[in-house]
């Protein structure tokens, strides 16, 4: 149990320094991503910033991720549950440039003015406040590798471990604090796990 995303983000940087972690980039999942992402940033001495992704959610079940796009168009897609539920090109297509817009703008809220985001091989660490279906970060880590990252180190205080397992095929390492069997939602294993505002969040970035 975690007391909240800050002291989760002390625990993990204490974690990537033990194993010899380094890296040159802290690229947290905004908004609950960034209390986390800070200490980890501070720890390593590195920069902190933000990379984004919008799940895209089932007809009539919008938390049920079926794919999910980062900021840049990049998209994840959970091809079996695309399959199970019958969904044609035309609907992945339309939500996929709906929530792609939506993943540009909060970027681009986000960044503010900072200079473009160039990850040509840069060492990053991708950190979020947990992982449950891991939608959103399978295309934030898309989205990185394909950016040229040199590597990519996926990094949360809680996650599945079916996800952990499946991230580890892809990420050069994944780092999970704890790997609860029968793992439900994220937010159980914090005793404060309050909604982050943007402003709150943007504030991690100063």
């Amino acid at each position: 149990m975690f007391t909240n995303r800050t002291s989760a983000g002390e625990r993990l940087a204490d974690e990537l320094r033990r194993q010899e972690l380094g890296a040159d980039l802290v690229l947290a999942i905004p908004r609950g991503g960034l209390p986390v992402g800070r200490p980890v940033a501070d720890a390593l001495g590195v920069p902190l910033d933000v990379v984004v992704a919008k799940k895209i959610g089932a007809p009539g079940n919008p938390e049920l991720a079926v794919a999910a796009v980062a900021d840049d168009g990049t998209l994840w897609r959970n091809e079996s549950l695309i399959g199970a539920l019958d969904l044609t090109e035309e609907y992945v297509a339309a939500e996929r440039e709906r929530e792609r817009v939506a993943a540009k703008e909060k970027f681009d809220r986000y960044r503010a003015d900072r200079p473009p985001l160039d990850l040509t091989g840069t060492r990053v660490v991708i950190v979020d406040d947990g992982l449950a279906t891991g939608a959103t970060m399978r295309a934030c880590l898309r989205r990185v590798v394909d950016g040229g990252a040199g590597s990519v180190v996926v990094a949360v205080p809680v996650g599945s471990p079916d996800t952990v397992a499946a991230l580890e095929s892809v990420a050069d390492a994944v780092v999970a604090l704890e790997q609860p069997p029968g793992f439900r939602a994220v937010g159980q294993y914090y005793r404060d796990f309050g909604q982050v505002s943007d402003e709150d969040a943007m504030a991690y970035l100063q």
